[in-house]
């Protein structure tokens, strides 16, 4: 093989090395966020907050009744947050399951 043959050759060898380096697939990291502190807000008011962080990509948080009476929470501005999972402070990403724990508003105290 001649001088000129190995130059073209290595040449070629460096394209496609290259082009196959250039068309990977590149590994990107899930988004994640700050759990921001939402304890004494409504309950519609903390969901709001993590859909606007979250920029929708948290469209769902679930919400416990703290009095053990298991009342279901349909007007979420009548629900105060005392709690939340993950705590402030945690990170969380797009499958983290989001809870507030939570009493009404104006008529009970967080326990």
């Amino acid at each position: 093989m001649s001088c000129r043959s190995l130059v073209v050759a290595a040449f070629v060898s460096a394209l496609v090395g290259g082009a196959i380096f250039v068309t990977s697939p590149v590994a990107l990291a899930e988004p994640s966020w700050t759990m921001p502190n939402l304890i004494g807000m409504d309950l519609q008011g903390a969901q709001d907050a993590i859909q606007s962080l979250t920029r929708g990509e948290v469209w769902y948080s679930g919400s416990t009744d703290l009095t053990g009476q298991r009342r279901k929470q349909i007007s979420d501005g009548n629900w105060v947050v005392c709690t939340s999972t993950p705590p402030p402070g945690a990170k969380l990403n797009a499958s983290t399951e989001i809870n507030f724990g939570v009493v009404r508003i104006d008529t009970e105290s967080c326990p």
